[in-house]
């Protein structure tokens, strides 16, 4: 009897490290700078301080609740096993939001890029190829993904090295900065910014972080998930984090205001201001390569979500959950990823961002929770030492990702909403008008 096709573990911490990074692309901080820029008033660096700290209570939190259930689904399993199916249904739904159509803003941002530098190739072409050739790949599967994501991610780091060394040799060259606590605060407190700003700020400036949770996906793909996952989330959150509040705070100290031609694409034009044209065309190969790689990890967390949920039955066995049997990967949910992509030709940058993090906002919010409910309450883990990490940690992280969630703009609260609605129906269809309980893992 033949044996039916299962995921395979071929991942280590480096490995999965850097698909995090991918997923999260440090060259992400470059290509919504002009965005941020504009809806914090000139404090980028502060939304993204205050968007690491949300994120590394959060982060905390994913790396238990991997360590206690290492499977792929991430905060769907999570929550389903701390809250029952229904539940965890719904914050899997929301959740999709984040891990469905995060890809399509990765193109989007790509093609965007593209389409600026080649004026006469229509935006549609670039993000139909950024879908192929992405989705190409992770039908191939993730031992391919891996050996390219090393590479890129190299090349990445350096770009942003060379950025950072050309934007200081720009400031000094220029008289832009002089060592005073005035010149030092000026990036992170603005042009007559507010809190209210860098919080919303910090919402969007979030998006940026996604990548340290999708890694809880790739668990069944993973050496020793209960150990690995975990440090590799912490690793990921906080280089991810450096990098953003570095880069953001250079960028902010050359360019105070937002006199930009086009917000989605500045960072092309800041290439050309601080190195001329010579960089510039190296800095647009790295931000099309990192948005390369980040599709396709992003795209491989998509599509091991819905793999997981068509498995459990709550959305159809016969189409998601189904693996290629040569490359043992999920490929008919890698296909249905890469169709909702094509949604980037009606979007832009700060809507789809926005809408997205609704989701993850959501997501990260019942992770938290579920630290709470299943270490502290349920099971009474709560000795003193314990109490920090099960109790007062998780519920910081409650109320930042809430107080984030609840200051996304009023459009993507208004999607967001919908969208959960829509998942609340098909639930009562899904459970017989809420008489008996979703589809579980077993």
């Amino acid at each position: 009897m033949q044996q039916k096709p299962s995921l395979d573990r071929t991942l280590g911490l480096r490995a999965v490290v850097l698909f995090g990074l991918a997923y999260m692309t440090p060259m992400v901080v470059f290509g919504t700078f002009g965005v941020l820029s504009v809806v914090t008033s000139s404090a980028v660096p502060a939304a993204y301080i205050v968007a690491l700290i949300a994120m590394i209570f959060t982060a905390q939190s994913y790396g238990q609740m991997a360590s206690r259930f290492p499977h792929s689904g991430s905060a769907y399993v999570y929550t389903s096993r701390t809250f029952g199916p229904n539940l965890g249904f719904m914050v899997g739904w929301a959740v999709l939001l984040d891990y469905l159509f995060l890809p399509m803003v990765i193109w989007l941002i790509g093609a965007a890029y593209l389409a600026d530098a080649f004026p006469l190739v229509p935006k549609w072409f670039w993000v139909v190829s950024y879908i192929l050739s992405s989705t190409a790949i992770n039908i191939v599967g993730l031992r391919t993904a891996k050996k390219l994501n090393f590479v890129l991610m190299a090349v990445q780091i350096l770009i942003i090295l060379a950025f950072l060394s050309l934007a200081i040799y720009y400031l000094y060259q220029n008289d832009l900065f002089t060592p005073n606590y005035q010149a030092f605060a000026a990036p992170l407190m603005g042009n007559d910014s507010s809190t209210l700003l860098v919080i919303s700020g910090a919402a969007i400036a979030c998006y940026s972080f996604l990548g340290f949770d999708a890694v809880t996906t790739l668990a069944e793909e993973t050496h020793d998930p209960r150990k690995t996952i975990p440090r590799a989330i912490l690793w990921i959150t906080v280089l991810g984090g450096v990098i953003f509040i570095i880069s953001a705070y250079v960028l902010q100290l050359i360019f105070p205001e937002n006199t930009f031609d086009n917000v989605e694409t500045a960072a092309y034009s800041m290439a050309e201001v601080i190195g001329g044209g010579a960089f510039t065309v190296v800095f647009l190969a790295g931000i099309i390569l990192a948005q390369f790689s980040s599709g396709i990890a992003a795209q491989a967390s998509g599509s091991r979500l819905l793999y997981v949920m068509g498995r459990d039955g709550v959305i159809s066995k016969k189409l998601f959950a189904q693996l290629h049997g040569k490359f043992h990967t999920p490929y008919i949910a890698i296909f249905f990823t890469g169709a909702l992509g094509l949604i980037a030709l009606e979007l832009d940058v700060a809507t789809s961002t926005s809408f997205i993090n609704f989701g993850a906002f959501l997501a990260f919010f019942f992770v938290n929770l579920s630290v709470i409910f299943h270490f502290y309450v349920n099971n009474k883990d709560r000795a003193e030492r314990n109490s920090i990490k099960h109790l007062i940690a998780p519920a910081i992280g409650c109320v930042t990702c809430l107080l984030l969630l609840l200051n996304l703009n009023i459009d993507a609260l208004t999607l967001g909403a919908s969208w959960f609605l829509i998942g609340l129906i098909y639930l009562g269809y899904l459970t017989k008008a809420f008489t008996k309980s979703a589809p579980q893992m077993k």
